[in-house]
């Protein structure tokens, strides 16, 4: 009876040892897998995910003479407000900035090949430009405006304040076919270019002159006007005749790059450093 009690007291150790043997490397298999499968452990440590809108350095193709957007100096070195808007977007980021000249024609072209993450040369939104790159959101619009003699008469710029006025502008211009579709019932005078249309102005020969607001702007402040005439009333911004805007030209394949150019460009208006470039720049109020 003894004999027997042992007999099955053997064999149960024995089955025993070889269940643990068997499953001891299973359990810590599992334990390990376990460990590997579940998220806390997973993450617990690991470094966070990398940002995909940090950039360590933007870099930027322009023109070089296109004044006052971008040109040399007396120097020789790069500037405008093209150039310096750039630098801002840089140092709101905390990124390096690279800055080149590239010719127009060649600019989209570096957006797609990944040799430049934007382009700013007072780039504008067009159909055409937005089936081949991505636009940031618009700094910078360029509208129509109203020019007239310093010492002129103080009159709203509007189809009844203007109405019988001579008013002069540039053949084949969208600034001419804006006047014909608002202000046909002014006396509206075309010179085959602007700057004679310009000369007129100074030269008394009509009231008032239609034309970009920033060309106008850089020909009041410049030798050439003689210090005339000033921008009247308030600015014209019509899409259908003056364009959409001006906008960074960005790669399409970048996403979260539009997004943190976007929100530095927030962040430059709302620091004022955008109403410093603009006055420094555009010394005559087009907005």
């Amino acid at each position: 009876m003894m004999t027997q009690s042992k007999t099955i007291l053997i064999c149960f150790l024995a089955l025993a040892a070889v269940q643990l043997l068997t499953f001891a490397p299973s359990a810590m298999a599992a334990e390990g897998d376990g460990a590997a499968a579940d998220p806390g452990a997973a993450d617990f440590g690991a470094a966070p995910a990398a940002d995909p809108q940090r950039r360590v350095v933007l870099r930027f193709v322009t023109e070089g003479d296109f004044p006052p957007f971008n040109y040399a100096d007396a120097e020789g070195a790069l500037t405008g407000f093209n150039v310096d808007l750039a630098r801002a977007i840089c140092l709101e980021v905390n990124a390096a900035c690279d800055i080149k000249v590239r010719p127009w024609d060649e600019q989209f072209q570096a957006l797609i090949a990944g040799e430049a993450d934007g382009a700013i040369a007072a780039q504008r939104v067009t159909w055409a430009g937005v089936a081949k790159v991505a636009f940031s959101d618009r700094y910078f619009h360029t509208p129509g405006h109203f020019a007239g003699k310093r010492d002129g008469e103080v009159v709203e710029t509007t189809p009844e304040a203007l109405e019988a006025k001579t008013v002069g502008v540039a053949k084949g211009t969208a600034h001419e076919a804006y006047l014909k579709t608002f202000f046909h019932e002014s006396a509206i005078k075309t010179f085959e270019s602007i700057e004679l249309a310009r000369e007129a102005l100074a030269d008394g020969k009509v009231a008032y002159l239609f034309d970009d607001a920033i060309g106008l702007s850089l020909w009041i402040n410049g030798t050439n006007s003689r210090q005339c005439c000033e921008l009247k009333g308030g600015p014209f911004m019509e899409p259908k005749f003056f364009g959409d805007g001006i906008a960074i030209a960005l790669p399409k394949s970048d996403p979260p790059l539009k997004t943190l150019i976007d929100g530095a460009l927030v962040k430059v208006r709302e620091s004022g450093r955008f109403d410093e470039l603009m006055q420094r720049y555009f010394p005559s109020r087009i907005y």
